[in-house]
């Protein structure tokens, strides 16, 4: 991750375990709440989604590119709750283009053993550290990792647009904080009027 150049301006950092954990969790919840199947989460739509979280706006998307790196552990080959969700064949050096955002280009870094949870801090590093960088989305693991990641964003200052999307909102300096949820529930067509 030293590479600066490879990075574009745009960069969404994801915790891939992490996320289809929630994905399930709100699967579950939501079925039982609103007694209907609830689909997978459509992982073009959320990334839409978490793009717009992270402050991203619509409107140079013919040449705008969002990088989105998904780390994940050797025992996961696919996200289960998000279609496509195949790390290899659907995820790992692919892309889709919204007619809205622009070109989205995804990749996926197994985390190893001997880096283990400490990888998407040291990634969350590397990407403030990036002259090429100039806004980060991150979707990590709060109660696993949340702590050194935290610290890391405050003593980092302002140098970049970075939004931490959790489960809960999260104070702290160095970052803005939004909600994970919205945009999973968007993802898995759950409307809000179904929630009245």
């Amino acid at each position: 991750m030293q590479q600066t150049d490879n990075f574009k301006d745009t960069v969404i950092l994801v915790d891939a375990d992490y996320v289809d954990g929630v994905a399930f969790d709100l699967t579950v919840n939501f079925e039982r709440m609103l007694m209907r199947r609830i689909p997978f989460a459509d992982l073009a739509q959320w990334l839409v989604c978490v793009a717009l979280d992270g402050g991203l706006l619509a409107e140079d998307a013919e040449s705008q590119q969002i990088q989105v790196i998904f780390l994940h552990d050797e025992k996961c080959s696919a996200l289960q709750y998000f279609a496509p969700g195949k790390i290899a064949e659907d995820i790992d050096g692919k892309a889709f283009r919204d007619a809205r955002m622009g070109e989205f280009l995804m990749s996926a870094v197994r985390k190893e053993l001997l880096a283990g949870n400490d990888l998407f801090v040291q990634c969350t590093e590397a990407l403030l550290g990036s002259e090429a960088v100039k806004r980060v989305v991150l979707v990590p693991n709060m109660e696993q990792y949340g702590a050194a990641l935290k610290s890391l964003l405050a003593s980092a200052g302002r140098r970049k647009e970075v939004t931490l999307l959790a489960m809960q909102p999260e104070a702290g300096r160095g970052f803005q904080s939004e909600i994970l949820g919205y945009s999973l529930m968007q993802a898995m067509g759950i409307r809000s009027e179904e929630l009245i």
